[in-house]
């Protein structure tokens, strides 16, 4: 809750000193390009009844028509024990608001170096106004709508200032609806595990997850997300039963305030192509307060992590040596390493005599290679307060949270502060499951990573890949789990190989289901052991949800680059022009090169010098992919390497 407030206290002391927008009761902005643009505007629906509408345009397109705005509060018990209990309660808490007046902010310019990122520099620019609201029956009710207008989207949230009385509130519903012009289709899941539909708005008829990709007529692209969500419920969309081609909001939960407060940002974005809403996704991390881990650089380390899948000292050492070798920064040790993990009977502060855990984490210590340990919610709600400590006191460097509640507003909170406490004990952390970021690693970036995705556990097909990095993926990192020598795998070995790159995670876990004695010299690991798991730019190259993407991801001067197709194949022409145009690069290509090679993977490696004129041509195979890396070459190490001539790979 600290946080919040802080934020919160920003927030109002920028508008004590702004300037009125003259006595305007509708609130208008455009972003710093103008391509998008919003509309806040209040009409009487009846003699009693005021309604709050917003709209949104990209480049002067329809993407949200006239929209109902607002939330659902019932505070009448609470007034009634304050006292008040004589003032009359309309059908709705927000119909008896009316606009005050409307406050225009100096526009945002800045530019700030995220902890990691998918980027290593971050532009903020936006144009900001506040919807200012209250009620004349001498409640002593106020409300506030704060809007931001970025290139990236729109954006805005609910702000209760503080009330004379401190009445509690009882947020009870979020009124806030989207009316999508006829003909737009969504990319929709039930659940953040859950595989994909392609429906109408209207056949939306269970509530679906965000961020919600959507296709609009005319070839506009759109999502809905939100950010700074630590102190609210889950909010998913569903269908309107009363107005066609409309999203309405549906809240897990109540959500129970004390003024002051701000609810989550709202997220609005648009785009020409589905690969722009991608790269847009700074917005989540804009609109997230900064940093609050002052020595965070001395111990939130990204990289890369292996499961030890024996739960035994002399596998947990097999394991370190071998991520010492490739360049594997931590191994897990998942369930069961204490007992019983998925009861309140369960003891985490007690290793199973198997594994001895002090000669571990010496072990690991000394060949550079940190432990991380998985914690299921029972022992977390028991007794993480004693627990971190001692975790530390070991030498345990991460937890992975399992099978955490974080729908409801109490179990959205209690996680949130499970990020803080282990904060305090210099834990990094990585919640598995249901949980989807929404920017609160900007503010606590020992929550590296989180799951929220139907990844390689449950080996989906290459089609389902090809659809988490324009829907998913938007929301931020995902621990998808690269499950490499599996032979259950859906997909072929190039496409894995791809899939650490496209889908981000600055703690990227590689080998989920693998033991060391799987490897058996394959060439292609290589790549494992030179990828990096945070970035200074990234691009996504091209893709269509259900299709095929391709990512390039630059770390100091060298390029990574990742393609992905269906379960159907396609042929990719690549141009290299992201590559810097004063340089020749070493290309390290790892494609799907059928029977010829062999090794159990088939991946074929080749080396080839390229530059940024060229356009790389490959041609992917049924549920494959190509992964290839960039690093810059003087003249003398060029000699005696091919340069490549336009060969479909």
């Amino acid at each position: 809750m600290k946080k919040r407030i802080g934020f919160i206290l920003g927030a109002v002391f920028t508008c004590t000193v702004s300037a009125l927008a003259g006595n305007a009761k509708d609130l208008k902005l455009t972003s710093p390009n103008g391509v998008h643009a919003v509309l806040f505007q209040q009409k009487q629906i009846s003699p009693e009844v005021n309604e709050v509408h917003y709209q949104v345009t990209y480049k002067g397109i329809p993407v949200v028509e006239k929209s109902r705005a607002g939330l659902g509060v019932d505070n009448r018990i609470w007034e009634m024990a304050l006292g008040v209990r004589n003032l009359k309660q309309p059908a709705c808490w927000m119909d008896n608001l009316e606009v005050d007046s409307v406050t225009t902010l100096p526009v945002v310019d800045n530019t700030w170096q995220p902890f990691y990122g998918e980027r290593s520099t971050v532009r903020d620019n936006y144009n900001a106004a506040t919807m200012h609201l209250s009620k004349k029956d001498g409640s002593g009710y106020r409300f506030d709508i704060e809007v931001r207008a970025y290139d990236e989207g729109i954006a805005f949230r609910y702000f209760f200032p503080e009330h004379p009385k401190a009445i509690f509130h009882k947020v009870v519903a979020d009124l806030t609806e989207y009316t999508f012009p006829e003909g737009t289709m969504a990319w929709t899941e039930q659940w953040a595990q859950a595989h994909f539909e392609h429906l109408a708005i209207d056949d939306i008829k269970r509530p679906v997850e965000r961020a919600l990709t959507l296709e609009l007529p005319g070839g506009v692209w759109a999502a809905l997300t939100d950010a700074d969500v630590d102190d609210w419920c889950l909010t998913k969309y569903l269908a309107s039963d009363k107005k066609e081609n409309t999203l309405t909001s549906v809240m897990y939960s109540p959500v129970d305030v004390v003024t002051y407060y701000a609810t989550p940002w709202k997220i609005i974005m648009a785009a020409d192509k589905p690969g722009e809403l991608l790269e847009h996704n700074t917005i989540i991390e804009n609109l997230n307060p900064p940093c609050e881990i002052a020595d965070a650089t001395a111990w939130v380390k990204p990289g890369k992590i292996m499961r030890e899948t024996t739960i035994t000292t002399e596998g947990a050492i097999a394991t370190i040596d071998f991520c010492a070798t490739h360049r594997i920064p931590y191994i897990l040790f998942d369930a069961n390493w204490y007992l019983p993990c998925t009861s309140h009977d369960g003891d985490a502060t007690k290793v199973v005599d198997k594994l001895d855990m002090p000669r571990v984490v010496a072990y690991g210590k000394e060949k550079g290679v940190g432990i991380w340990v998985y914690v299921n919610q029972h022992a977390l709600m028991k007794q993480a307060r004693e627990l971190f400590p001692i975790l530390r006191q070991w030498g345990i460097v991460g937890v992975k949270s399992g099978f955490v509640q974080y729908a409801s507003h109490r179990w959205a909170t209690w996680l949130h502060d499970l990020v803080r406490l282990a904060a305090e004990n210099h834990l990094m952390m990585n919640i598995h499951d249901e949980f989807r970021p929404s920017g609160f690693s900007r503010t606590y970036p020992n929550l590296l990573t989180q799951e929220g995705i139907c990844g390689n556990e449950e080996f989906p097909d290459a089609t389902h890949n090809t659809i988490l990095p324009f829907t998913r993926m938007i929301n931020g990192a995902a621990d998808y789990t690269i499950c490499y020598f599996d032979k259950r795998l859906k997909t072929t070995h190039a496409h894995q190989l791809a899939a650490s790159l496209v889908f981000y995670s600055p703690l990227q876990t590689i080998f989920w289901y693998d033991k060391p004695s799987f490897y058996h010299g394959e060439p292609e690991v290589e790549w494992f052991e030179n990828l990096q798991t945070v970035f200074d730019d990234t691009k996504v190259l091209n893709g269509t949800p259900g299709k095929n993407v391709t990512m390039a991801r630059r770390k100091g001067q060298e390029w990574f680059l990742g393609a992905m197709t269906n379960n159907e194949g396609s042929r990719e022409e690549i141009p290299l022009d992201f590559l810097d145009k004063n340089k020749v690069y070493l290309a390290s290509v790892y494609t799907d090169g059928g029977e010829k090679v062999k090794t159990r993977t088939q991946v074929e490696c080749s080396y080839l010098l390229v530059d940024a004129s060229m356009t790389m041509k490959f041609d992917l195979k049924p549920s494959g992919g190509a992964a290839v890396r960039f690093v810059p070459v003087e003249a003398k190490e060029a000699k005696g390497l091919k340069k490549y001539k336009g060969k479909i790979l």
